[in-house]
């Protein structure tokens, strides 16, 4: 039986110490905020006034409530403690520790009695002596997720507490420790071996049903062998297929689900291989295979979805996942900047079949070789993997976010990265580990701006580009001013300045000093603003057109790339300016909707050279059918270029592609009129209407000066 505990707050600092009401699961500083009326973190700067409790040490204090039957003992149940702390019972020291991924159970059998004083001391946050202070650099030293220090579309808001849930759990000698399935496909997928790893003191009984209900097995063994599986298959390849389990005994039970399939990372075709010598490293294999069929994998990088991860629950998650599955999308990169999520993200990517790249808490820095980072990084990796491997949605593990180059230097002998490599072989051999995202081949950036570098757009930077994945590109924009008037003060709202709240919510200064509302580029496309709103229009349509060219050109270059992961999916509160297609908290913008359009399984898409043109150039586009499902497509497209009054239809093409794959079509060229307007659309109209794509593009309209008369042109 589970005892939740009423639980009072304590603040710790220089001045004395404050008890206030706290929330558990939660995180203390949110719950501090609120006893002294800080109430919306949101608005303006209130964000910043957490700050000044950095150094601070903070408790959680219950009188324990809990009753004891005969044969039944106590523990103390800590699913998630966030970040170093101790834990004291009548002010004796029971135990101390550090990370916040990992659980902590103490008997407390013999020592605690209803009445018993439970402390749960926090000390502050560990910063890197000597790093660049208020930055990520401070958080090299740790296993906490570095994004808490800041980053540019997440305020510096370091939080701590009882994030998971912690309680008083009374158990007898039938608790089910653990319970856990794991499977051998035969080669054909014609059968699944299941193993049954159960710890118990008790013999227990293993139910297993399919999705329909149907009992297919039911035995005390703990070996079960499935006669013809259906497999689990990812978003548009095929159904999500999960069995479910019960292993119970005569008071207990756990109850778990099987998702059958087999994951590869091969190598991609025409992946770069060095010839001559001295022979070196080719391109990093990134095509996934997932039950004998190569996958091209189209998501995005997801974030926390709260700054307050104490709140999260699963009704913040399943939203915002359905919106990726509608989307198209097959895959979420757990970007290592956030660490892990709550069970019940994974638990809904299996219901879903969204695919999830795991990465662990590491990012953008140089982590030590030293004794102490070390053990607290296998303590919450050895927590992790177990508790993942067996989930169906589960692609590929990775030690984390941008560790190979200039700013992080470190490489694959860095013990770090060689002892996560070391523990996913050892508790999870079957599932492929990268070292760190990139590698060599892949494209980690041009994002950001839709004016990558030197003057390309975005539509030409990756028609030029030539890699076996986008692991993250981005495009941003402005919120509308709905949004905006929640965060911003009616006097700093007129238009976008470098003001403390525009700044804080990353519109400008966010990491270059015009991101990440880019006033400037807006200027360069749709001339001079009238207005905030104006301004968030135009950026959306550079996020919706900008998303949707990256998306369905690296589409455009499968097989040799594999796959495209725009940066990023969503964010944790109500920013003013940023890279992600769905606002806080599950609200789509314009640029999702795009890029659901880029993603389909199938359409006809344009390679368009260029995303501004003028009058008198000669217009080009490229058609081709595109096709990611498991099956062959085939239709007819009109392809019909708008602008101002004027319609001219430039091809009929009567198209059909085998299954997960494209076929390239005939190029399309037209000199544009003299037409006095500021956009034109290209339009693919497709036989079948769910095919069709358009595409909004700039017009530079340049009067013709008439020559003067007697004068030979």
């Amino acid at each position: 039986m589970i005892f939740k505990q009423t639980w009072q707050g304590i603040r710790i600092s220089d001045a004395g110490s404050e008890t206030f009401t706290a929330s558990v699961p939660g995180n203390i500083q949110k719950d501090y905020g609120r006893s002294i009326g800080l109430l919306d973190v949101m608005y303006g700067e209130n964000c910043a006034r957490f700050e000044q409790f950095e150094n601070d040490s903070w408790e959680y204090c219950a009188l324990l409530d809990f009753s004891l039957r005969a044969g039944e003992r106590a523990y103390f149940v800590c699913e998630g403690v966030d970040y170093k702390f101790d834990i004291l019972l009548d002010g004796e020291l029971l135990h101390s520790d550090e990370g916040m991924f990992h659980k902590v159970e103490l008997d407390l059998t013999e020592k605690a009695k209803p009445g018993s004083k439970l402390v749960v001391h926090i000390y502050p946050h560990p910063k890197r002596e000597g790093a660049f202070e208020r930055t990520r650099d401070e958080a090299d030293a740790s296993c906490k997720p570095p994004v808490c220090y800041g980053w540019d579309w997440n305020p510096r808001l370091l939080i701590s507490g009882l994030w998971q849930d912690a309680y008083i759990e009374t158990r007898t000698k039938d608790f089910i420790r653990s319970a856990e399935a794991r499977y051998t496909l035969s080669k054909d997928f014609s059968s699944a071996t299941v193993d049954f790893d159960i710890d118990c003191d008790t013999p227990c009984t293993v139910e297993l049903f399919d999705r329909e209900g149907k009992k297919i097995y039911s035995d005390d063994g703990k070996q079960v062998v499935v006669k013809d599986p259906k497999l689990w298959w990812c978003n548009g390849q095929g159904e999500a297929y999960l069995y479910s389990y019960v292993v119970k005994n005569a008071t207990e039970e756990k109850r778990g689900t099987i998702g059958f399939r087999k994951i590869r990372l091969l190598r991609n075709p025409g992946a770069y291989d060095p010839h001559g010598f001295p022979k070196s490293r080719y391109d990093a294999p990134f095509t996934l295979e997932l039950n004998g069929r190569r996958i091209f994998l189209k998501g995005s990088n997801w974030v926390n979805p709260e700054l307050f991860w104490g709140d999260i629950t699963r009704a913040t998650y399943e939203p915002l996942i359905d919106l990726a599955k509608d989307a198209n999308m097959n895959i979420l990169r757990m970007w290592g900047g956030a660490g892990f999520a709550k069970e019940s993200f994974y638990d809904l990517c299996d219901e879903k079949g969204i695919l999830v790249w795991q990465e662990f808490m590491l990012a953008c820095n140089a982590y030590p070789n030293e004794d102490g980072y070390l053990a607290v990084l296998e303590k919450e990796a050895r927590a992790m993997i177990p508790r993942l491997r067996s989930h169906a949605c589960l692609a590929l593990w990775c030690g984390g976010n941008e560790l190979f180059n200039g700013w992080s230097g470190m490489t694959d002998q860095s013990l770090p990265l060689r002892l996560l490599n070391k523990l996913c072989y050892e508790l999870d051999r079957d599932h492929p580990f990268l070292m760190t995202s990139p590698l060599t081949g892949m494209g980690h950036g041009g994002y950001r701006f839709f004016d990558v570098r030197y003057g390309t757009d975005v539509f030409q930077s990756f028609q030029a580009a030539n890699c076996t994945a986008y692991t993250e590109f981005g495009v941003p924009s402005i919120s509308p001013v709905e949004a905006l008037k929640t965060i911003i003060p009616p006097e700093e709202l007129g238009e976008i300045t470098p003001t403390p709240s525009w700044k804080l919510h990353h519109a400008l200064k966010a990491w270059m000093p015009s991101s990440h509302a880019c006033p400037e580029i807006l200027e360069k496309y749709f001339g001079t603003p009238a207005s905030v709103a104006d301004q968030a229009a135009q950026s959306d349509i550079l996020q919706c057109e900008g998303l949707k060219g990256i998306f369905e050109e690296a589409r455009r270059q499968k097989p040799h790339c594999s796959a495209a992961l725009n940066w990023c999916f969503n964010e944790p509160w109500t920013t003013a300016a940023n890279c992600s297609i769905v606002r806080y908290p599950a609200i789509p913008k314009p640029g999702y909707y795009a890029v659901k359009e880029a993603l389909r399984p199938t359409l006809f898409s344009a390679r368009i050279a260029k995303f501004d043109w003028k009058t008198g150039e000669k217009f080009k586009a490229q058609i081709w059918f595109l096709n990611d499902a498991p099956e062959a497509k085939k239709s007819s497209v009109d392809v019909i270029l708008k602008i101002g009054d004027l319609s001219y239809n430039l091809l009929c093409w009567d198209a059909q592609t085998p299954a997960n794959e494209n076929t390239e079509g005939c190029e399309v060229c037209l000199v544009l009129p003299e037409v006095e307007t500021d956009r034109f659309t290209l339009e693919l109209r497709a036989k079948d209407g769910s095919f069709s794509s358009e595409y909004t593009l700039v017009y530079r309209f340049v009067k013709k000066v008439a020559a003067p008369k007697g004068m030979n042109m």
